[in-house]
């Protein structure tokens, strides 16, 4: 780090934001709502797939993936590649199921699928467990590296945390208020580009520090203590059993890839169903291949701190910053910190656009605002200026909702810094998974069963399904030693899906 002044950093980063602000400029201009929230719907597959690795990847999974690898709790060692593989499960269904649907119906936000299904209720439920879950779960990934960055970076140059929070938050305001979902493609490709050109860096520098070459990595690696993919024993009180993980991630791609509008707007860019087909096919053999690169870093991180006598840090998280920081060049050093905020930027910019999407067509009913049956023009000019008029007035109100969410993560990121500690952490993550529960109940009920659910009651059972939940897992594991790991989606989806069936009812026939 001697080499790594904070002249030095902060050229290195006004160059990485000069880009990205000189590419939303490129792409911004003349941008319509339409633009804003589904580019047009012209973006090249291939792009949209290598955009969604960004997207896909927060700085959470940067460092905190990696760091698991040592522990012995959840994702110890390779047992993460057994939720993986879940993962390739939840993809299929989402190709060849939902984003179908999506296409068919039309959607810019794609919780209208339960209003056409269910009702109002319904519709404003799903969004807004929606937006409760990315605010939170996005603010909380954004804390963490602001953490790492003040930390290791802006707290000895002496910045107060709340300005590195502001200016973080303006950095991606300033790059995507205009362009939106248009410009976050492009951008999330070149954060996503320099945050693998910063795994393979650090694996290939760390590999080369143990003195191994590029062909033992992976062989030293997997022979190592770290190197157990599958976990076979204790159903009852590992988390990292096999069945647990597998599951879980097949139904946590399916929620949190195809029931999440942040996810799912990436691919409604797509000209069509196929491309948008091809596009999932792709970002999934991409997702696979990159995750276990981060696993082989984390054992290599390991390997190395053995080698060196460091001591482990007791929050897992700072292992890697702490070696790529304190133990390597300068050059690993300006790649941990792009590779960061690259991660970190590409996960929370498509959030943002996505909160605001969801916002403003969900509950501001933009679309909707747009219709003009039953609406008189004397001529076809008065008709094309009140659609400029409707246009112009919606962008100003978009720009405000997106500064709104901005200033929303700042503040929750300034409260979880005052209370901080790992088990809050640990709360938020948990309640941002416990909203998909809700969602994964509502549209699977919606697919698989033809009933009509009164739809008033609708926001009860989605608020009394991850209350239930709590009490179940705390019940297992306290009366039958029964870890439920990331089952806890599961749960609360079957829940959601019985209070459904509870109020539902099957429509006459005329």
């Amino acid at each position: 780090m001697a080499h790594l002044t904070p002249s030095f950093v902060l050229v290195v980063l006004f160059l990485y934001f000069a880009m990205l602000v000189g590419v939303a400029w490129f792409t911004g201009r003349n941008n319509s709502n339409e633009g804003f929230f589904l580019a047009n719907r012209k973006v090249p597959w291939y792009v949209v797939a290598y955009a969604m690795i960004g997207t896909s990847i927060s700085g959470v999974t940067f460092i905190s993936i990696p760091g698991a690898v040592g522990g012995s709790g959840l994702n110890m060692a390779f047992s993460y590649m057994q939720v993986v593989m879940g993962y390739l499960v939840g993809y299929l269904f989402i190709a060849t199921v939902l984003m179908p649907m999506y296409y068919r119906l039309n959607l810019t936000s794609i919780y209208g699928y339960l209003e056409q299904r269910f009702g109002w209720w319904s519709y404003k439920t799903g969004a807004g467990f929606f937006l409760l879950s990315r605010t939170l779960g996005s603010a909380a990934r954004m804390f963490l590296a602001a953490s790492v960055l003040q930390l290791f970076v802006f707290g000895p140059m002496g910045v107060p945390f709340a300005i590195t929070v502001v200016l973080m938050l303006a950095l991606i305001y300033g790059y995507t208020y205009k362009g939106g979902l248009k410009t976050i493609i492009w951008t999330d490709s070149i954060m996503t580009t320099f945050f693998l050109a910063a795994l393979v860096f650090t694996v290939w520098t760390i590999g080369k520090s143990l003195n191994f070459g590029a062909g033992e990595i992976i062989s030293n690696v997997m022979g190592s203590r770290y190197g157990q993919i599958f976990f076979f024993d204790n159903f009852l009180s590992d988390p990292n059993h096999f069945v647990k993980q597998f599951v879980s991630g097949a139904l946590i791609a399916t929620a949190m890839t195809g029931l999440d509008q942040d996810l799912m707007q990436k691919n409604l860019a797509c000209k069509n169903i196929r491309e948008a087909q091809k596009n999932m096919a792709v970002f999934s053999v991409y997702l696979v291949v990159i995750n276990f690169l981060f696993l082989i870093l984390g054992a290599l991180l390991y390997l190395y701190a053995g080698s060196i006598g460091l001591e482990i840090p007791a929050r897992t998280d700072q292992l890697y910053p702490k070696i790529a920081f304190g133990h390597l060049d300068a050059v690993a050093g300006i790649f941990f910190i792009l590779g960061l905020i690259g991660s970190t930027y590409a996960s929370s910019d498509s959030a943002l656009t996505a909160l605001t999407t969801s916002f403003c067509v969900d509950f501001l009913n933009f679309e909707k605002g747009k219709n003009t049956e039953g609406q008189t023009f004397a001529y076809e000019e008065e008709r094309l200026a009140h659609e400029r008029a409707l246009e112009a007035k919606q962008r100003k109100t978009r720009t405000l909702v997106h500064l709104g969410f901005s200033g929303l993560f700042v503040v929750i990121i300034l409260i979880l810094n005052a209370v901080s500690n790992s088990a809050v952490i640990s709360l938020i993550f948990k309640i941002a998974g416990y909203t998909y529960g809700p969602l994964l109940g509502l549209f699977m009920f919606g697919l698989f069963t033809d009933l009509k659910i009164r739809d008033r009651y609708a926001l009860h059972i989605c608020l009394a399904a991850p209350l239930l939940t709590f009490c179940v897992e705390y019940f297992f594991k306290a009366w039958a030693g029964f870890d439920v790991g990331f089952l806890t989606i599961l749960i609360n989806g079957l829940l959601t899906t019985f209070g459904l069936w509870a109020i539902s009812y099957r429509e006459k026939s005329n």
